[in-house]
C-alpha cells in the first residue's frame, strides 16, 4: 500500500513518516496543498492522508478535487477541528475518514489500514498479494514464487507491488516511473527497463512462463496466467 501524506508541520510529518516506515508502507509527504492535489491526482496512491489547513489549497477542497477525478483513493482528514458540524463538512467533501489532532500513531496507522483494505478484493487477504505462483507478503515482507522465496531490493519491491496491484494492465514506462520514483528528477524511462530486467532474472524458475510480458512501444505488463 503507498501512502500520500499532506502536513504542512514539518515535524509531525516526520514522525508520521517513521512510522509509515516502521510499518513497511511506501510513502510520499509534501507540505503545500497545490503540490498534494498534484500529487495526489497523479492516482498512484491509495490513502491520502491529508492536513485540513495548509498553504495553498486546504484539505476540504483536495479532497473534492480528488472525487471530481474519480480516482480510487481513500482520504482520511487530519484537523484541531472536533465540532460536529466540522466533522459534517470534512465528510461532505469527499473524505472517507476524520482524525482530530492530537491523536496516537496506532489509531492513524489503523485507519491507515481500515482504509486500505476497501482496495483487496472480497475474500482477499489485506496482508498479502497473490496473483499465479506470485505471493507478496505485506506484513512480513517478503516475496515467494511457487513457494520459493525471492529476494528483491526496496525498488524492486516497489515495482513489482505495483505491477502485481495492477496484473493484467498494461502499464506505461511513465506509468512506472511516477510510482517508483515519484520524487527523483531527471531519472529516464530506461531505468523502468533496467528493473524490469531484475525482476524478472529473480523471477525466472524452471517450467514457469516469464510473467511479465512487454507490451512494445508501450510498457509492459505481468499476465496473472504467467505468473
Amino acid at each position: 500500500m503507498r501512502v500520500l501524506l499532506i502536513e504542512d508541520d514539518k515535524r509531525l510529518a516526520r514522525l508520521i513518516g517513521t512510522v509509515l516506515m516502521e510499518e513497511k508502507f511506501a510513502y510520499d509527504i509534501v507540505h503545500d496543498g497545490d503540490v498534494g492535489l498534484e500529487l495526489a491526482l497523479r492516482g498512484i496512491h491509495d490513502v491520502a492522508v491529508i492536513d485540513w489547513m495548509l498553504p495553498g489549497r486546504d484539505g476540504p477542497s483536495i479532497c473534492r478535487a480528488v472525487r471530481a477525478a474519480h480516482l480510487p483513493v481513500a482520504l482520511l482528514l487530519l484537523t484541531a477541528r472536533s465540532q460536529v458540524e466540522d466533522r459534517v463538512s470534512g465528510l461532505d467533501s469527499g473524505a472517507d475518514d476524520y482524525l482530530v489532532k492530537p491523536f496516537a500513531f496506532d489509531e492513524l496507522l489503523a485507519r491507515i489500514r481500515a482504509l486500505g483494505r476497501r482496495f483487496i478484493p472480497v475474500g482477499g487477504d489485506a496482508s498479502e498479494i497473490r496473483v499465479g505462483h506470485i505471493v507478496m507478503d505485506l506484513k512480513a515482507h517478503s516475496l515467494r514464487r511457487n513457494e520459493q522465496v525471492v529476494e528483491l531490493s526496496k525498488t524492486e519491491w516497489d515495482l513489482l507491488e505495483y505491477i502485481l496491484r495492477h496484473a493484467g494492465q498494461t502499464l506505461t514506462r511513465q506509468n512506472i516511473l511516477d510510482y517508483v520514483w515519484s520524487y527523483e528528477n531527471q531519472v529516464k524511462p530506461e531505468l523502468v527497463d533496467v528493473y524490469i530486467s531484475y525482476l524478472r532474472q529473480k523471477l525466472n524458475q524452471p517450467h514457469l512462463a516469464d510473467p511479465i510480458q512487454t507490451v512494445r512501444g508501450v510498457g509492459y505488463r505481468l499476465d496473472p496466467d504467467y505468473a
